[in-house]
């Protein structure tokens, strides 16, 4: 079964960056589109950024300009490169298949941005 493990969360202010990572066990990572989603308190997790496997990448308007999603085939990771960081980017942030996940979820990691 593909186990996610995501970190790079943290506290940051308004502005700042953060780089997240997510390790995906399994073979099968090369072969699907991988996306990062987040959920607020109180809101429905979404998908914000994803990439296909050969790098193509679909940014929601909310975070394009100030995220950036890649992918290293060879170690079944996916990375989140997030700057120019709001308060409203505050959530717990996840990696799975895109556009629909379906693997089991991981823990998540926690984006707190101070404003």
């Amino acid at each position: 079964q593909v186990q996610l493990v995501e970190s790079g969360g943290g506290l940051v202010q308004a502005g700042g960056s953060l780089r997240l990572s997510c390790a995906v066990s399994g073979s099968i990572f090369r072969f699907i589109t991988i996306g990062w989603y987040r959920q607020a308190p109180g809101k429905q997790r979404e998908l914000v950024v994803s990439a296909d496997r050969s790098g193509v990448t679909n940014i929601a308007d909310s975070v394009k300009g100030r995220f950036a999603i890649s992918r290293d085939n060879a170690k079944s990771t996916v990375y989140l490169q997030m700057s120019s960081l709001k308060s409203e980017d505050s959530a717990v942030y996840y990696c799975n298949t895109a556009p629909g996940s379906i693997w089991p979820w991981g823990q998540g990691t926690q984006v707190t941005v101070s404003s």
